[in-house]
C-alpha cells in the first residue's frame, strides 16, 4: 500500500500483481492527460472499488470505531506501525539517509520493548519522528519516474513506478509472515478495518463535497506522493538541477528587473490524507 488518500488503499498485495496489471493495460492509452494515459481503465477500478468499499469495508470500519474503545484502535495502529517501521528503516537506508534509518531502528526497538510490542508508542513521545517509507519512495528518491498513474482493483491509487515496487513491499512486510496463517489473515483483515476507520471523516467529506472525485484523489495522491518522496520538499529535484551555476553569456544592454522581484512559488502538497500502505500492506502498504 499506502503512502496515503481520503479513498482507502487496500492492503491485500501480492507478488506479481503489478505485471499482470501492466500487462493488461499494454495498448490501453485512452487519455489526453499524460499523467493518466490510462483513465477510462483506472475510472471502471475507481468505481470497483468504491462499490466494494460502500458495501463492505467502510460498514464495518464505522462499527470498529464506534464498539472498540479508542485506547484499543490507537494500539491497533501502533502496533502495524511499528512493524512497518522496519520496513521504512531499511527503505531510508537505501537512500543514504543513516540518520533518519537508525531512528527508525531506535523506534522499533524503544515501542518493541518498553512500548510492548508496539501498542504504545513511546517513541514518538521521546521525540523521534516517524517517517514512513517503501521501495517505490525509494525508487522516485533516486530519479525514478513515476510513470503513468494507475487506480489498482483494491489497492487503491497507485503509479507504474510503486506498482512494479509492490512485491519488494510485500516482503518487506513482517506481518506476511506470520503463522499460523489464519492468525496473519485476521490480522490483515483488522489492519484494513482499522486503516479505513481512520479515515472515515475525511472520506465523508469528500463524497459529500460537488466535485469529481476521480480527479481528486488523482491529483492529490500525486502531489502527496512526490512530497513524501523529498520529504515534503515538493520539486526539489528540480530546484538541484535549476541551482547549478550557469556559464556567463553576454547579454544585450537590457534594463533588468529588480533583484527584489518574487517568483510564484511551487505548488504545496496535497493536505489530503494518504494510507501507507504507507505500507506495503498501506501498502499496506501499514502504506
Amino acid at each position: 500500500m499506502s503512502e496515503s488518500t481520503p479513498f482507502p488503499v487496500m492492503p491485500w498485495r501480492r507478488p506479481g500483481l503489478a505485471l499482470l496489471i501492466s500487462a493488461a493495460l499494454a495498448g490501453c492509452a485512452t487519455s489526453p492527460n499524460p499523467k493518466d494515459p490510462f483513465e477510462n481503465f483506472n475510472r471502471a477500478m475507481f468505481t470497483f472499488n468504491d462499490t466494494v468499499d460502500q458495501a463492505a469495508l467502510k460498514p464495518a470500519a464505522t462499527a470498529y470505531k464506534k464498539v472498540l474503545p479508542s485506547f484499543v484502535q490507537t494500539g491497533v495502529g501502533n502496533f502495524f506501525g511499528n512493524l512497518a517501521d522496519v520496513w521504512t528503516a531499511v527503505n531510508n537506508m537505501l537512500q543514504g539517509k543513516g540518520a533518519d534509518g537508525f531512528s527508525d531502528v531506535t523506534r522499533v526497538a524503544l515501542n518493541s520493548t518498553f512500548g510492548i510490542l508496539g501498542l504504545f508508542d513511546i517513541a514518538s513521545e521521546a521525540g523521534l519522528q516517524k517517517h514512513n517509507k517503501d521501495f517505490g519512495m525509494t525508487l522516485g528518491y533516486w530519479g525514478v519516474e513515476a510513470g503513468p498513474y494507475l487506480m489498482l482493483p483494491l489497492l487503491g491509487p497507485s503509479t507504474l513506478r510503486d506498482t512494479t515496487a509492490l512485491p519488494l513491499d510485500f516482503y518487506g512486510d513482517l506481518w506476511s509472515y506470520k503463522y499460523p496463517v489464519y492468525l496473519r489473515n485476521i490480522g490483515t483483515a483488522v489492519r484494513a478495518v482499522d486503516k479505513r476507520a481512520a479515515l472515515l471523516d475525511a472520506s465523508n467529506l469528500m463524497e459529500d463535497a460537488a466535485l469529481d472525485r476521480y480527479d481528486f484523489v488523482r491529483d492529490s495522491y500525486l502531489q502527496r506522493r512526490e512530497s513524501r518522496i523529498f520529504d515534503g520538499e515538493a520539486g526539489s529535484r528540480d530546484r538541484k538541477k535549476d541551482s547549478a551555476p550557469k556559464p556567463a553569456t553576454e547579454e544585450p544592454d537590457v534594463k533588468k528587473p529588480d533583484a527584489g522581484v518574487i517568483e510564484a512559488p511551487l505548488s504545496s502538497a496535497s493536505a489530503s490524507q494518504e494510507l501507507s500502505v504507507d505500507t506495503p500492506a498501506a501498502t499496506d502498504a501499514g502504506q
